[in-house]
């Protein structure tokens, strides 16, 4: 069943999905109808189950789930993902990509590759300062603490030149 995202209790489970390009101002209402209608339908079947979504910077796509009172099976996961395929295919996005990487430029959401993220941190282009999206968070907690924290904070330090 589909509840406001805040009534999802903190350790809920929480999956990412960022664009490899910005929605259309012409996709937003449709990807958004799309996403709330999968939510409200996904594991039907169980009155129990609570999830929600967010669309965030019209390139993110966040789905959660309250796994915990009512645990998700591999099919459930699986339903989640076909989904996602669906909306790349319908929209010639890319969603499932983890090796590139998502961070802020001014008031843009910037989406590179890893290796030119690299090259940006290299040449000073990005500094430790620069606010980064951690998309490999699993938890709605960690989601609203740590998805958003300068690259020094983060597991990408590790790329910051010493």
């Amino acid at each position: 069943m589909f509840v406001d995202f805040d009534a999802i209790p903190e350790d809920a489970k929480v999956w990412i999905y960022p664009s490899s390009r910005k929605f259309y101002n012409s996709e937003i209402e449709e990807i958004t109808d799309k996403v709330q209608f999968f939510v409200a339908n996904w594991k039907a079947e169980n009155a129990d189950f609570k999830a929600s979504y967010k669309i965030l910077y019209n390139r993110f796509i966040i789905l959660t789930a309250d796994d915990v009172a009512t645990p998700l099976t591999n099919k459930d996961i699986d339903a989640s993902v076909r989904f996602i395929l669906g909306l790349q295919e319908a929209y010639k996005i890319e969603l499932l990509d983890k090796m590139n990487v998502c961070f802020k430029q001014g008031e843009y959401v910037q989406y590179k590759d890893l290796k030119d993220f690299k090259k940006l941190l290299k040449n000073k282009a990005l500094t430790g300062k620069t606010i980064i999206f951690d998309n490999l968070i699993t938890t709605k907690q960690d989601f609203e603490n740590f998805w958003e924290i300068p690259i020094e904070e983060s597991w990408y330090s590790r790329f910051l030149k010493k």
